[in-house]
């Protein structure tokens, strides 16, 4: 039987309109840094994914800023925007937003931002950096609101929106915030490109020296061909409907399963299960073997010995996660469901 992918969130395939893009690219070979005809053309399509890009979170062409990926944007918001300032974050960030000495908010069983926790400890030298949608459990976060208190009190807002792009509808003026992070494959792009997007007339410190591309922000040739392709797949996105994660969710409680962050708002493709008496890890290898691509959580903490903050903080043992894509089909869903009971049965008695 064909392989099922249920880890989009690491694993997902190029969008057809993002490779299509990026084979045609292949022939335009200019730095688009140079002012010779190769390097114009280069140009030209670096900018038309600019404008697919910001288009695609309601921003100017002239906000957003290439990056190498979410990583790297996460990076250079935190730390070119944090100079002088507290940094206060959620519990469950992505490692890449984390900073020494940040201070942490509240969150309740669901994974939301305590917004009164919030009020006491955000001041005018405050940096705030909350994801909008987890990358472990999917919860979506009240970005409006956090941005709203933090504003009241002269903070500047950061967002880590890469799991949440191609998945839900938002825009970047509605939010409220200063900087939103993407990242090009979690919505069918390719790996090794993101952006920052930051709000016009926000000072930014440059991570790296040694060039002049994306206004300073950001020095160094631009990846051309990956930005193409990111801009393909974010002209490409179709936002996904919750029905596959809900058959799947009600499958694996029907076998004993909890799933962190039900009580909340999520992205309608991710779903975290833990069954109580399963190692994560254990299942998620006797799936491998089965023909199943799952994953414990963020690619970015793979082969850690640690349990994930995330579910640490939410008071679970480590489970499953299953990022589901546009590829995916109920069948799918029902065959990794038929799998289960055999599997968990299995470590139980191990």
């Amino acid at each position: 039987m064909s392989r099922i992918y249920f880890d989009h969130n690491a694993t997902a395939p190029l969008h057809p309109a993002a490779r299509a893009a990026m084979i045609e690219a292949l022939e335009t070979f200019g730095n688009p840094s140079s002012l010779h005809d190769e390097g114009r053309r280069a140009r030209q399509l670096v900018e038309e994914a600019r404008d697919r890009v910001a288009q695609l979170v309601g921003a100017r062409r002239e906000e957003i800023v290439f990056t190498s990926g979410g990583t790297e944007a996460n990076n250079l918001a935190v730390r070119g925007l944090a100079r002088g300032r507290r940094v206060v974050l959620s519990p469950i960030e992505h490692p890449s937003v984390h900073a020494d000495g940040a201070e942490l908010l509240r969150v309740d069983a669901d994974g939301r931002v305590d917004l009164e926790d919030l009020a006491r400890k955000v001041s005018a030298d405050t940096l705030v950096s909350v994801q909008l949608a987890n990358h472990e459990i999917g919860v979506v976060q009240d970005l409006a609101a956090i941005a709203a208190i933090a504003h009241r009190a002269g903070a500047i807002v950061h967002t880590d929106a890469v799991q949440a792009a191609g998945k839900l509808a938002f825009d970047v003026r509605a939010l409220g915030v200063d900087a939103l992070s993407l990242s090009a494959h979690k919505l069918g792009g390719p790996k090794g490109v993101g952006a920052l997007w930051l709000r016009d007339g926000l000072d930014l410190a440059a991570m790296i020296g040694g060039g002049h591309q994306e206004r300073g922000r950001r020095p160094g040739t631009e990846n051309a061909l990956g930005i193409v392709g990111f801009g393909a797949a974010a002209a490409a996105v179709e936002l996904p409907t919750p029905a596959l994660r809900d058959r799947f969710e009600a499958g694996a409680v029907a076998l004993g399963a909890r799933v962190p962050g039900s009580g909340a708002a999520r992205v309608p493709t991710t779903s975290y299960v833990v069954f109580d008496g399963v190692e994560g890890e254990l299942l998620m290898q006797a799936l491998d073997l089965e023909g199943v691509a799952v994953s414990t959580g963020a690619a970015c903490s793979s082969g850690s010995i640690e349990p994930s903050p995330v579910l640490r903080a939410l008071g679970y043992a480590e489970g499953i996660r299953v990022s589901l894509g546009r590829d995916s089909r109920a069948a799918d869903v029902d065959r990794v469901l038929a799998l289960l009971p055999s599997l968990i049965a299995r470590i139980k008695r191990a």
